[in-house]
């Protein structure tokens, strides 16, 4: 997936975040290694910021170009 678009992530779980994150919602993926080294993810959840979530609580998915700039904050 081109790095311009970004990637997505589907939340399937949301266990303790019931307010941060909606199950069966798509989240922008923010490329954090250091969080991906300790099995956590950054995504932008419902607050609009970035924040780190265990890795688990999602899987990964391919959005098409036209959907993917519903994702950009303008």
């Amino acid at each position: 997936m081109s790095e311009k678009r970004g990637r997505f992530v589907l939340c399937i779980r949301n266990d303790s975040y019931e307010v941060s994150l909606e199950t069966r919602k798509i989240y922008r993926l923010i490329d954090d290694a250091k969080a991906e080294a300790k099995a956590l993810v950054r995504v932008i959840d419902e607050s609009g910021e970035d924040y780190l979530y265990p890795a688990d609580f999602f899987v990964p998915i391919e959005v098409p170009d036209k959907a993917a700039t519903a994702f950009v904050s303008q």
